[in-house]
């Protein structure tokens, strides 16, 4: 758990969630998921028919990868509330890296909040969101 007197606006938590994301890795995702749309893990429906370069990642499975960034920075039991925005497709092949930057510290009532963003090898942001944790207070 973080301690709010410890945070300062500004201050970044970053970790690499994802190296080389593999097409297998997006079939387990499937069905671990139960969603079997095909533009995630079909190549010919994904490019011959919804004309996409090549099949690409479920937007929840970008969103949990952050998400367990966070509980790990947090733990489980300390995040309050978690949510963003789908910026673009992550394709296989892409390395992701979750940046979380504290907005607000507040050490009397021992919340924080974070400003959550997840971006591909070249920088661009695939996922913004925001998160709000309980932290400790001494």
């Amino acid at each position: 758990m973080l301690n709010a007197a410890d945070l300062r606006v500004g201050q970044e938590f970053s970790a690499v969630v994802v190296e080389d994301l593999t097409r297998t890795q997006l079939v387990m995702y499937a069905g671990a998921s139960g969603d079997y749309n095909p533009l995630h893990t079909d190549e010919v429906y994904a490019t011959r028919v919804a004309g996409y370069r090549t099949v690409f990642a479920h937007g929840m499975l970008t969103m949990g990868m952050a998400g367990r960034m966070l509980t790990d920075l947090v733990g489980v039991d300390a995040l309050l509330a978690f949510g963003g925005r789908f910026r673009s497709q992550v394709w296989p092949g892409d390395t992701l890296t979750v940046t979380a930057t504290v907005t607000e510290a507040d050490t009397e009532g021992g919340t924080a909040e974070l400003d959550v963003v997840v971006r591909n090898a070249t920088g661009e942001p695939v996922f913004t969101g925001y998160a709000r944790t309980r932290c400790a207070t001494s």
